[in-house]
């Protein structure tokens, strides 16, 4: 079990989402240009969902970072739906960052006919040096990327697996008006794990909306236990959790 680290993570607390996703962009955009002040390259992990949407925006058009010595990676992937369907987060994230920014490198997951092989395939992409930061946020489950509390282990010794969805995860697809329906939204996803994601050196969490608050609560009060995944953040020596006031804890 990881244990907590005191005083973590660094809260920051905004008017709105506009001005949330602008602090976080300005914070990603400044640690990116110090890690590249003092090594040749930095890699990093993306999440694909409507709530990272104001800070992507705000990063796409930050000044002064060399893209072309950043290597991008994203967290998790549905199954079982077309290449081209505008669900799959490889193709969200094209659109909200990857296309817009002359990345290096960028390492979609596209899951194929063998799921388990992609998941062992990207694992060995993600090992062959270390990630330098993370832009994530919390599930209305508290999950971290897929890891649902039915699936998560803190102490995941696989990097990337195959997981089942719970209920509440496809609702929230269907509340972020990602789908039509709960039925349409996929019961599998290839996802990074909850140690995966926190073996990097620095997280930006961006967390808005009313829906998202008692997820924040328990995030910050909780007991760490993978009954809420999102407690792992709390064992992270360098984790900032970005919420607008609807987020916002109410203690």
């Amino acid at each position: 079990m990881r244990k907590e680290v005191p005083g973590m993570p660094r809260v920051r607390v905004f008017e709105d989402r506009a001005a949330m996703g602008r602090a976080a962009a300005d914070d990603v955009a400044a640690e990116l240009r110090a890690t590249l002040s003092r090594q040749e390259s930095l890699r990093m992990i993306f999440a694909a969902a409507p709530s990272q949407r104001e800070m992507l925006n705000g990063l796409a058009t930050a000044e002064d970072i060399d893209w072309g010595r950043v290597t991008a990676f994203h967290m998790d992937e549905y199954l079982g739906l077309p290449a081209d369907a505008p669900e799959r987060f490889a193709n969200w994230l094209k659109e909200a960052i990857f296309d817009r920014l002359p990345f290096g490198e960028a390492h979609l997951i596209e899951p194929g006919p063998d799921p388990e092989a992609t998941a062992s395939e990207y694992a060995a992409l993600l090992a062959k040096a270390p990630i330098d930061l993370v832009c994530l946020g919390i599930g209305q489950n508290g999950h971290l990327a897929f890891n649902d509390p039915p699936v998560a282990d803190l102490d995941d010794p696989f990097d990337v697996k195959v997981v089942e969805l719970d209920r509440t995860c496809r609702q929230q697809q269907v509340d972020d008006e990602a789908f039509p329906s709960i039925e349409q939204v996929p019961s599998h996803a290839l996802t990074l794990t909850v140690p995966r994601l926190l073996d990097a050196r620095r997280l930006f969490c961006v967390v808005p909306g009313r829906l998202k608050q008692p997820a924040v609560q328990r995030t910050l009060h909780a007991p760490v236990s993978a009954a809420d995944p999102a407690t792992a953040l709390r064992t992270h020596p360098d984790c900032t959790l970005y919420l607008d006031a609807e987020a916002a804890p109410r203690d």
